[in-house]
């Protein structure tokens, strides 16, 4: 056995240990720096991030945080580059499976052939108009991700378009320079998404870096380690293949838009670079697609995510499920079977303007409204934060007073007086004879008169005012002013006629009461503020000149002020801290309380002998500041001068000399009485309580066309009232067919209100029919008033019978009847008008509605008929083709856009007059319900419809709708065609190269014809926020310079 030195070894084992780990290092290090020449490098545990920070974590998709793991190398024998699945889940899928198992997304797998030229740009789509700086946002946008605004390229990861309200979509591929591990970052103002594919499939994508998910964070430029999302973890890419990307961006209209996105390889200390055009390329080519063709743009999981969101709590009442909605799914009862329930007669209301003549646009004003019953919840309430028009109080007062006016406080015994005190100091006006009128709003505070000039001022001394006239052979006496009892009653102003009716003077901005006065003690002097009325202003060769020694000024009509020195209080502004009561406060209010350079007067007369009326000295020209508008206030004599009284000119000069040379020991004092507690704070009563009673608001409002309010919905019928008519009618119908049908709900009342002849309803109950199944009950009935007249509503003899004068009934009560010609006819065809130029994605989404009405309803009874302005950016005939629908007409007009002549256009493709034309909009999104809707409020003869569509506002959606009621607009209209003939159709040649005021000037016309106009707000019914943009073949400033001579 050769000799083997074990006793050395063991001796020297921990050396040799050492000196293999050493070899093993020098040899790792080797082989490390041969793989990063090569553009490979070794899978290390811990990651690091820029200048050598340690990064602990990245954020993958769905905001789940994942720590970093060891991952084995993956080199080009390997097939498995995709995240494996969680189990449970879909990978086309966005939730577990049994999370309500949302129907599979319709990703792209298979890619579209890719050209070497491709190379050195990428596709960008942009989505213009649309508010919210979330990427959220974006995805909530109607059109995204198929049709977007513009279709365009860009060179390099990094788009500033300097724009606001809009979002973009980048896509392609990457191109790696080399193998390795690379990181990626974004940054964006505002949020960003940046999506990575294993491979060049679309489906296959995976979140990798954002920026925000609310919309409030942003980044500056280049700012890529500003979020710790921002960065991703390294991603194994090699040269040798393309990979997908995605890049969402959104910017609201605050900031300096950016998005870009950086990569550095794996390496500590280095940097983010953006990418550039060596390393990009086209998904597809784009340039000669029109803007219908979206077979080619990418479905990705980026542009899907959050598609099916769980359930939540609706924000608007209207989106809370109605039997409305769905309840022209049930089976109607044949009208045939309801013609004998109740008596005929004939139906004229009195509103109707038939021949009268009416002014331009002055149809508005004939237009009323119905009552439903139950509550739809039309009432736009969850949009009454920022508009309470619904309520009668104006927003001024509401913001200043709220609503406590309807509430009762409860007060404990002792705080009456104390409680009325407060209330009558807190609140100038009481009723609406205190208020100005409109004319005197200008004159709010032009004749008070301050007449201690300010310290700034000069040194020369005026009088105030003069005390009126007294009898001959009286003395004045000067320190007491006269009683109003001895005068002749003045003119008073309207703004505080009630404070005169006090019975004691009240303190001002003190809350401790009055302390009671000796019987002896001479009461002191009151003054008085008010606002002298315009007319009252006496003429300047009037007035004569006041004496210095003159006797006291008469008191204007006013409020009783306490000559206690109380802290000076500036008008709209907070009340300052009290100061030292051994100081006057009125020094400096002159230039606070100025009026204007001739001051103001009253003239009164009494037994022939006028007053001695006075002037005061013009100040100086100084600007009101507009937080001092003139207004009526409370003010004590310290705040306003007093008449000088004799012996007085030398104290006041001398204590204006010390209030100028102490201003800055004031300021002290100030201080000291804060903390001293001398400005005592509120207290809370936290134990108030109040009662009320119950509100509602709903009867206040009348069934006039209310242009002003556009949160309002439709008037509430009281329950009563509905339940009365339906119990009528239901006797009737029972008392026909022998107990036939059984009454399960009431799901919908409509009244339209004639005070002298009567109401008509819209009866729609659910009815059990004996032996069969649930029916649809929905009928025009009259509730004709005892003693009503039918008129001459129908002159032309085609009515079969007039109407009784009075009631049959024997207790002369409203008795129900059936309005001859008011039927509606359930299958009647109707057709949609929509005149259109270079609007490819809203007739697109459009013509996917009108499919899915279709549908949803299984009612083939209409037809969509699309004028076509020489549209550009589409095949509109050929999409119209391709959509399912039961019926369509294609017009092709050439020239310019016009919507009327489009629209008569369409209105004369129609063969069939006694079918309904609804001149319709584009941009519009239909319930379920519509054509039912339509078929209801049109009777051929009698009615019209103009439904009230809500108009949703900047980045809102049918999902989340915030916005308002059209409340003026009458462009989504339905009329039978014989009665659009009748009327003259659309006014085409005055209307020719201009739209808007068309709709009034047809609704005049409309209503000139003898028909009533039903306006309703109707549930789901919505107009969508669209951007104007290239609208109608208008063009950019910088396309219209390129291809100009």
């Amino acid at each position: 056995m050769p000799w083997f030195p074990v006793k050395k070894i063991r001796k020297q084992l921990k050396l040799l240990l050492l000196l293999v780990l050493l070899t093993c290092a020098a040899w790792l290090t080797y082989v490390h720096l041969s793989l990063v020449r090569q553009g490979r490098a070794l899978r290390q545990r811990l990651g690091y991030g820029r200048d050598g920070e340690k990064l602990s974590g990245v954020t993958e998709g769905g905001g789940v945080r994942t720590a970093l793991s060891t991952q084995r190398a993956e080199d080009s024998s390997e097939s498995h580059e995709e995240e494996q699945v969680p189990e449970g889940r879909d990978p086309n899928m966005q939730f577990p499976v049994g999370a309500g198992k949302p129907p599979p997304l319709n990703l792209t797998h298979q890619v579209p052939p890719w050209w070497e030229e491709y190379k050195g740009q990428v596709n960008l789509h942009v989505f213009e108009d649309w508010c919210g700086g979330a990427v959220g946002h974006l995805r909530r946008n109607l059109h995204f991700p198929l049709f977007p605004h513009t279709r365009t390229t860009v060179k390099k990861l990094a788009v500033s378009p300097k724009w606001k309200n809009y979002g973009l979509r980048i896509f392609g591929f990457i191109h790696p320079a080399r193998d390795g591990d690379v990181q990626f970052s974004v940054a964006s103002d505002d949020n960003s998404e940046f999506w990575l594919s294993p491979n060049e499939s679309p489906a296959s994508a995976q979140l990798v870096a954002f920026v925000g998910k609310t919309g409030s964070e942003w980044t500056a430029p280049g700012e890529f380690t500003k979020f710790s999302s921002q960065v991703s973890k390294p991603k194994r890419l090699m040269a040798s293949r393309r990979y997908y990307f995605e890049l969402l961006h959104k910017q609201d209209d605050r900031g300096s838009d950016h998005v870009e996105v950086g990569w550095r390889a794996f390496l500590p200390g280095l940097k983010f670079e953006v990418i550039g055009s060596a390393h990009i390329s086209l998904y597809t080519d784009e340039s000669s697609l029109k803007m219908d063709h979206v077979a080619h743009v990418p479905q990705s999981p980026a542009s899907h995510v959050g598609g099916h969101l769980p359930q939540e709590e609706p924000r608007a009442d209207m989106l809370r499920p109605d039997p409305r909605d769905t309840f022209f799914l049930t089976p109607r009862v044949e009208p045939s079977s309801l013609e004998n329930v109740l008596e005929p007669c004939t139906y004229a209301p009195t509103y109707v303007v038939k021949d009268f003549p009416i002014a331009r646009y002055q149809g508005l004003q004939f237009v009323y409204l119905s009552f439903v019953y139950p509550n739809d919840h039309t009432r736009l309430t969850h949009m009454e934060t920022e508009n309470k028009c619904f309520y009668r109080e104006s927003p001024l007062y509401l913001e200043r007073f709220g609503f406590y006016k309807y509430m009762k406080m409860d007060r404990e015994e002792g705080e009456e007086d104390e409680e009325e005190e407060v209330q009558r100091r807190a609140f100038l006006f009481l009723n609406p004879d205190d208020f100005l009128d409109d004319e005197d709003e200008g004159e709010l505070l032009d004749s008070l008169e301050p007449t201690e000039p300010s310290p700034l001022q000069s040194g020369r001394r005026f009088p105030s005012l003069v005390a009126p006239t007294t009898p001959p052979g009286t003395m004045p006496t000067p320190p007491a002013p006269p009683s109003t009892r001895d005068l002749p009653t003045p003119r008073r102003s309207r703004a505080l006629s009630w404070a005169a009716q006090a019975a004691r003077p009240l303190p001002l901005f003190l809350g401790r009461a009055l302390r009671p006065r000796a019987a002896a003690e001479q009461p002191p002097p009151k003054v008085y503020v008010t606002r002298v009325r315009p007319g009252l202003r006496a003429p300047p060769q009037d007035l004569a000149p006041l004496s210095p020694r003159g006797p006291p000024w008469p008191p204007f009509p006013g409020v009783f002020l306490r000559p206690r020195p109380l802290p000076r209080v500036q008008l709209r502004a907070p009340p300052r801290p009290p100061r030292s009561r051994g100081r006057r406060t009125g020094g400096s209010l002159a230039t606070e309380l100025r009026p204007s350079a001739r001051a103001q007067a009253t003239r009164e007369s009494q037994e022939g002998q006028p007053h001695m009326l006075g002037r005061t000295a013009p100040t100086a020209d100084l600007n009101l500041s507009s937080e001092a508008q003139p207004v009526t206030s409370f003010l004590s004599l310290s705040q306003v001068s007093r008449p000088q009284l004799p012996g007085q000119d030398e104290v006041e000069e001398e204590e204006e000399a010390d209030e100028d040379g102490a201003q800055g020991e004031e300021d002290s004092e100030e201080v000291a009485g804060l903390r001293r507690g001398r400005w005592r704070e509120d207290a809370i009563d936290w134990q108030r309580t109040f009662s009320v009673g119950a509100m509602d608001f709903e009867l206040l409002r009348s069934d006039w066309n209310d242009l002003r309010c556009n949160v309002s919905g439709n008037l509430q019928l009281p329950e009563a009232e509905a339940v009365d008519v339906v119990a009528q009618y239901m006797e009737r119908l029972n008392a026909h067919h022998a107990g036939r049908y059984a009454l399960l709900r009431i799901v919908n009342v409509e009244k339209r209100r004639d005070s002298a002849r009567g109401s008509r309803f819209l009866l729609e109950l659910e009815l059990q029919e004996r032996g069969g199944g649930r029916l649809r009950l929905s009928e025009y009935v009259f509730l004709r008033l005892p003693g009503a007249h039918a008129g001459d509503g129908d002159r032309d003899g085609e009515s079969p019978e007039p109407a009784p004068a009075a009631s049959t009934r024997p207790d002369g009560h409203p008795e129900l009847c059936r309005p001859l010609r008011l039927a509606w006819r359930q299958d009647v065809m109707v057709h949609f008008i929509v005149p259109v130029k270079n609007q490819a994605r809203w007739v697109a989404q459009f013509l996917a509605d009108m499919a899915a009405l279709h549908t949803r309803t299984g009612d083939s009874h209409f037809s969509v008929i699309l004028v076509d302005f020489e549209s550009e950016d589409m095949d509109v005939e050929r999409a119209l083709r391709a959509a399912r629908l039961p019926r369509y007409q294609y017009l092709r007009r050439t020239g310019n856009f016009e919507r009327s002549a489009g629209l008569q256009a369409g209105v004369d493709a129609v063969e069939d007059a006694s079918s309904i034309v609804f001149l319709c909009d584009l941009h519009i999104h239909f319930p379920p319900n519509i054509l039912d809707g339509i078929r209801k409020h049109c009777v051929e003869g009698k009615l019209a419809f103009a439904p009230v569509v809500m108009r949703l506002g900047c980045g809102s959606s049918p999902g989340d709708p915030h916005g308002y009621w059209e409340v003026n607009g009458f462009g989504l209209f339905g009329i039978y065609k014989s009665d659009f003939d009748r009327v003259g159709g659309m006014n085409t040649e005055e209307f020719r190269d201009q739209w808007g005021g068309e709709d009034w000037e047809l609704l005049d016309r409309v209503l000139q014809a003898g028909l009533e106009v039903e306006r309703l707000r109707l549930r789901n019914f919505y107009h969508h926020y669209h951007s104007k943009r290239g609208m109608w073949g208008t063009r950019s400033r910088k396309a219209s310079r390129t291809e100009g001579p």
